[in-house]
């Protein structure tokens, strides 16, 4: 086995970190963040300033589906769930009064576009703001409106609006920039790394397990809470100031190597990413291993899952992400390409099958290190 700790929290920037500017999502970091769910890493977070309607879409190209999502720069926390409405749960919001914080940015700057953002649809805004800008759909209210219940972020954008920084601050709040001409509010002391300190504490995770990756003024927080801070090699230079280490540009994929340091030390050059993901898992795991898999309502697969025996019982180690859609061929196959040991005939006889509402044809079967 592998001396890879395991159990870390991986907390992961959206945009600038894992997605380009023009919306794009390289490959290898698609893999990268394969593997490390595969390899049995706690939990990989997304810690993002986007909002919820902003990152969904994020977190499903990547195939992440459960697991927990920290959106609108720490202001909300939601669980994964493809069972739930929408296919999330609020964990906790972080709301605050931002009457004094909107009304002393229109002082400073009476042309200001004010957003006040409405968690899982959109933003109410002063006036619209261009296309692209603000995440989700947007309905234009007054200012006495803007002011009239709690957020959970704000959005200010004017030309230059960042010299105001510390008068802004002063109302309390937290004020962060996203460039001269951007700043985004939530409460006081509301951070990523305050929410994702709150999970931390929630998922049992020590300190030392933690690494942060990021590219932005909003993730300096994450990056100084993290036991490992990670900054993009094209971060600002008060970015890479306070992380531990810097890695890669955006396109030179440096999240991907990030994350690839976190890996059991094997070589899965040329295997597909589905090999890949079966190898990392069983190197990774505690114990003796098994595959977990399970069909929808056709014969493609709706999940799969290594589990490893600790202490003399069955424990889930890590998912297999790219086996969703997948066959059972398709996984003999990826297992014989990863020189893995796995039952190929008489499943009827080596497979324990249970039936279920949500599983509704499941089988267990042994995979091994040949």
């Amino acid at each position: 086995m592998s001396g890879v700790v395991r159990g870390k929290l991986i907390a992961l920037d959206v945009d600038g970190t894992i997605m380009s500017a023009d919306g794009t999502i390289a490959p290898a970091v698609h893999r990268s963040i394969g593997l490390s769910r595969a390899a049995g890493h706690h939990q990989i977070v997304l810690a993002t300033g986007r909002s919820l309607a902003g990152v969904l879409p994020v977190a499903e190209r990547i195939g992440l589906t459960d697991g927990y999502v920290v959106c609108s720069n720490g202001a909300m926390t939601v669980r994964l769930d493809p069972l739930a409405p929408g296919g999330y749960r609020f964990v906790r919001t972080d709301l605050f009064d931002a009457t004094a914080v909107i009304r002393r940015a229109l002082e400073l700057e009476p042309p200001a576009r004010v957003a006040v953002e409405e968690p899982g649809w959109g933003w109410r805004v002063n006036e619209p703001f261009a296309p692209g800008q603000v995440n989700g759909e947007q309905k234009v209210a007054s200012v006495a409106d803007l002011c009239s219940s709690p957020a959970t972020r704000v959005a200010v954008a004017a030309p230059g609006v960042a010299r105001h920084l510390d008068l802004l601050r002063a109302t309390g709040a937290t004020v962060t920039r996203a460039g001269e001409s951007w700043l985004d509010v939530t409460g006081p002391g509301v951070t990523k790394a305050s929410a994702l300190e709150v999970l931390r504490e929630k998922l049992d995770i020590s300190p030392g397990s933690t690494v942060a990756v990021g590219d932005s003024e909003n993730d300096l927080e994450a990056l100084a809470w993290a036991g490992r801070g990670i900054s993009m090699g094209h971060a600002p230079a008060v970015v890479q100031g306070v992380a531990d280490e810097v890695t890669g540009t955006i396109d030179e994929h440096g999240v991907a190597t990030a994350l690839d340091s976190l890996l059991p030390p094997i070589d899965t050059t040329g295997l597909s990413d589905l090999a890949a993901q079966l190898a990392v898992a069983v190197e990774s795991a505690p114990g003796v291993t098994k595959l977990r898999v399970w069909h929808g309502a056709g014969a493609e697969l709706a999940g799969a899952e290594i589990h490893a025996a600790v202490a003399r019982a069955w424990r889930r180690h890590a998912p297999i992400p790219e086996a969703v859609g997948s066959t059972m061929l398709a996984l003999t196959d990826a297992a014989d390409q990863a020189s893995l040991g796995y039952p190929t005939t008489d499943l009827g006889l080596r497979a324990r099958w249970t039936r279920g509402e949500a599983r509704p044809a499941l089988f267990e079967l042994p995979i091994w290190q040949r």
